[in-house]
């Protein structure tokens, strides 16, 4: 993998080579090279299997040029990229890309010009990680599985089922999921950031879900982290323990329930719904439910979320954006008003010259120039990596999900009394498109009956659908509770730090079983 110092040699070469053509007005250069390491897990107790499987990886790098070209009807902007090759030929052939197709654009204002905030994160990465090689990786999946075996050997309750180890394996006990670890490094020059700028980060996650197969049991388990020395098998043992709860699992009939949702539907359902309706594209092209409702409330009092990508230990946390401009804290939700938006520099400069400012966004001049401050212009690809071959756009970093008046989880289950308490929902998508703020989703694993103030009975998984509007649930909160602990959704490029929120009248549909239809 190339290291920092040989991106931004290659990316002052190439911007060199670029700001001497003809015919430029501005230029950028971006160099970019990313690693992805992974491990499957795969353990079956009933069917031969390795545990782990080999590891893959997967490593790229590259360049992408952002060229202002002067013509008779004004100047057109295009963006090239070129794979592997940061050399000469390779700024030539992208730049050719790029001007082959240069566009007008009547939106574009500028290249990024330098920002009035400090840089504040640097040398922040783990350089372990960016050096493990295939044996630590297949050993970290093992310890996984290892903390997801050694539970269910000893569960008590998996013991009355099984009367030996014969019988332990025919429950059929499953492990699956991946260990993976992302290695990022980038460089950046411009005509209006003269300086080259240098980031490094990494990351690891943990994904598992394991089950009980004989008693359609089903649980799931995760962790992240950013230093090698803090991971752990705390996604197995998780998973397993989820599992083991949900033997025995109950349905419930249609209607209104008071839910607690957990760590992973919360991060879903910002992934989903609200942090794309908080970018600065979905006001300019009029497709949030938050339309024009800067300042006015959109959530209950007691919610506050906030984008950080410059805080230290956390996952997402960058040095710069994509664009080179500073990451920093950009409030989204502050006392349940909405108070900020995630932009990029192209996207602030496009909104605030909008004619329709006021009506989309709800304020114009200095109040929504603060809300729109460019720390969010990313080249993220799909749920990792920061791509040499894309231009900029909007992603959240760090979304942080915080209570005013905090409860432990009992406290609020107590407070909840008669409910239901949903620990993983996946299918998540907004329907008749992300304006109107409906969604649906399914209910999957590690969910519960709430009776009397406690956990009473595990629910089913894939037993109810949540068909509701994302503007009521956030109205309805009732409770958030203390505890944030960092999630990451599939294919999601932010990381939240998401507590547990319970929301009062969740509509909630019954899904028909195919062993209830025929019997």
């Amino acid at each position: 993998m190339k290291s920092a110092a040989e991106l931004a040699a290659a990316a002052e070469r190439a911007f060199e080579y670029v700001r001497g053509q003809d015919g430029l007005l501005e230029a950028e250069v971006f160099t970019a090279a990313n690693g992805a390491l992974l491990t499957r897990l795969n353990y079956t107790s009933h069917i031969p299997c390795n545990g782990v499987e080999e590891p893959k990886s997967t490593e790229s790098c590259g360049l992408g040029i952002r060229a202002v070209f002067a013509s008779p009807d004004g100047p057109r902007i295009g963006f090239g990229s070129e794979p592997s090759d940061l050399g000469p030929a390779g700024a030539e052939r992208a730049l050719e890309r790029a001007r082959h197709a240069a566009v007008a654009d009547p939106d574009f204002v500028s290249l990024p010009d330098p920002s009035r905030e400090p840089r504040a994160l640097a040398d922040y990465h783990d350089p372990r990680l960016m050096e493990v090689d295939d044996a630590s990786l297949v050993d970290m999946g093992f310890q996984v599985v290892g903390g997801a075996l050694r539970t269910f050997l000893a569960s008590s309750r998996l013991a009355t089922l099984a009367e030996d180890d014969a019988a332990l394996r025919r429950l059929g006990l499953i492990v699956g999921g991946d260990v993976t670890i992302l290695q990022e490094r980038i460089a950046i020059v411009s005509t209006r950031l003269p300086r080259v700028q240098t980031d490094e980060s990494t990351l690891m996650t943990a994904f598992v879900t394991s089950m009980v197969e004989a008693h359609a049991a089903k649980g799931s388990g995760a962790s992240t982290g950013t230093r090698l020395d803090h991971f752990s098998d705390e996604a197995g043992v998780e998973a397993a323990q989820n599992a083991i709860r949900a033997i025995g699992g109950e349905r419930v009939p249609s209607g209104e329930y008071t839910v607690i949702f957990g760590r992973q539907p919360v991060a879903d359902l910002l992934n989903n719904l609200v942090v794309p309706a908080c970018t600065a594209n979905a006001f300019y092209s009029s497709r949030t439910p938050f339309l024009g409702k800067l300042g006015r409330p959109v959530a209950a009092p007691q919610l506050h979320v906030y984008d950080h990508g410059a805080m230290p230990g956390l996952m997402g946390s960058k040095g710069i954006t994509c664009e080179g401009l500073p990451t920093g804290r950009t409030d989204l939700i502050r006392s349940g008003v909405l108070v900020g938006c995630l932009s990029s520099w192209y996207a602030t400069q496009r909104l605030l010259r909008d004619p329709a400012l006021g009506e989309k966004l709800g304020a114009t001049g200095r109040v929504a120039q603060a809300a729109l401050a460019p720390r969010n212009g990313f080249r993220f690809g799909a749920g990792g990596g920061r791509q040499f071959d894309v231009p900029p756009g909007i992603a959240a970093s760090n979304v942080v999900v915080e209570g005013a008046e905090p409860v432990a989880l009992d406290e609020l289950v107590r407070a909840v009394k008669h409910g239901l308490y949903v620990g993983r929902i996946w299918y998540t998508y907004p329907i008749n498109g992300l304006r109107a703020g409906d969604f649906t989703c399914t209910v999957v694993a590690d969910s519960y009956i709430i009776r009397d103030g406690r956990l009473a009975s595990p629910l089913r998984a894939n037993a109810i659908r949540i068909n509701d509007n994302i503007g009521r649930i956030l109205d309805n909160i009732v409770g958030i509770t203390k505890d944030v602990k960092g999630t990451i959704v599939w294919a999601a490029d932010e990381v939240v730090y998401a507590p547990e929120i319970a929301v009062r009248g969740v509509r909630v549909d019954a899904i028909a079983g195919f062993m209830e239809e025929l019997e």
